[in-house]
């Protein structure tokens, strides 16, 4: 069953359950999904690694107004958007925990320490970054966390 098919049994279950936050948080979800479908061309189908990217991009959506309403006093909004991160979450893969991020990121530092002739320090850390990132390719991270354990394990 593909994530599409899956939010369509979803906004049905919603819709008699009178679920109104999950209801429109799926909703928004289909229509990121069947956008993202539409300007693609005709008859080519989203595959579910795609389906994950641009649910994760919604995910970001989420936390970024987290952020800014919580910055801003709006909390009943924060709240809001909280409930809605959960449910988006529950269709996408099972986050990795810091410890295996940090195990992925000291093993890439290592790979590239390896092939370099000089020492990786804290102005190679793009560089680590993007072959961190490419290894962590449709998996849900938040390149936040990423980006503060690449920078430690620097000594930057």
């Amino acid at each position: 069953m593909t994530a599409l098919e899956k939010i369509n049994q979803d906004i049905t279950a919603a819709m008699k359950a009178k679920d109104e936050i999950r209801l429109s948080t799926l909703r928004m979800m289909k229509t990121a999904l069947k956008k993202e479908e539409l300007e693609r061309e005709k008859g080519q189908t989203l595959s579910e690694a795609e389906a994950v990217k641009i649910l994760q991009s919604l995910l970001k959506q989420r936390r970024d107004s987290i952020e800014q309403f919580t910055k801003g006093g709006r909390q009943e909004l924060a709240d809001k958007e909280a409930a809605e991160m959960k449910i988006i979450e529950e269709y996408l893969p099972a986050a990795l925990d810091e410890a295996a991020l940090g195990n992925i990121v000291e093993a890439t530092i290592a790979e590239m320490g390896a092939a370099s002739s000089q020492p990786l320090g804290p102005p190679q850390m793009g560089l680590v970054m993007k072959a961190v990132m490419a290894k962590l390719a449709g998996q849900t991270v938040d390149g936040k966390v990423v980006s503060a354990l690449v920078k430690s394990k620097l000594g930057g």
